[in-house]
């Protein structure tokens, strides 16, 4: 006699999900700090030369292969962002930020 399988309906196939690492980020925390791996609410637009997508891409790669740390550019810049905050925080107009801005 056939056996005859049970599917599950529409209400179970299409109800909404979350998954821990989608969490808002922490209204406590530091500030300056990067945000990881969380859903990202905002969004800007960033030009950079070809060199510098360049030199973005080859950090990635160089990270996954000599570190073992598997990032998208999306996280690099963010990190790379959350410090300089946190140093323009700390150090103010001595800041790499502020240095690196200030040169022609």
């Amino acid at each position: 006699m056939p056996r005859r399988v049970g599917l599950p309906g529409a209400a179970e196939l299409f109800r909404p999900t979350t998954a821990p690492d989608t969490e808002a980020p922490d209204e406590g925390a530091e500030p300056g700090l990067p945000s990881g791996r969380v859903r990202h609410e905002e969004k800007i637009t960033v030009y950079v030369s070809s060199d510098e997508l360049l030199a973005l891409e080859q950090a990635r790669l160089t990270l996954r292969a000599q570190y073992g740390v598997a990032v998208d550019r999306g996280r690099i810049v963010r990190t790379a962002i959350g410090l300089a905050m946190a140093d323009l925080a700390a150090r103010g107009g001595d800041s790499d930020l502020v240095r690196g801005l200030r040169q022609p």
